[in-house]
C-alpha cells in the first residue's frame, strides 16, 4: 500500500464546526464539528478520491505542492 503526503486548508466556521479542503485534489473537500472530526473525514476523502483515480486509471498527484495563504483587503 502506498502512502501519500498531500496538505489541507482547514478553516473555522462562523457559525461553528470546521470545513477543510486539499488544494492539489480539485472538488476533494469535507467538514466536520470539531478539528479532530473534519481531519479524519478529510482523510476518507482523500482516500476515496485516490482509490477513483486508480479505478479510472489516472496519475496520482505528485506530493503536496506548495500552499501560500494570503489576506486580500477589497472595498464594496
Amino acid at each position: 500500500m502506498e502512502r501519500h503526503i498531500f496538505r489541507v486548508v482547514l478553516e473555522e466556521e462562523r457559525d461553528g464546526g470546521y470545513s477543510i479542503y486539499v488544494p492539489a485534489l480539485p472538488g476533494c473537500a469535507s467538514q466536520g464539528e470539531t478539528r479532530e472530526e473534519a481531519l479524519a473525514n478529510i482523510r476518507e476523502a482523500i482516500e476515496l478520491y485516490l482509490w477513483s483515480l486508480k479505478d479510472d486509471n489516472l496519475p496520482l498527484p505528485e506530493g503536496p505542492g506548495a500552499v501560500e495563504v494570503r489576506e486580500v483587503e477589497v472595498a464594496v
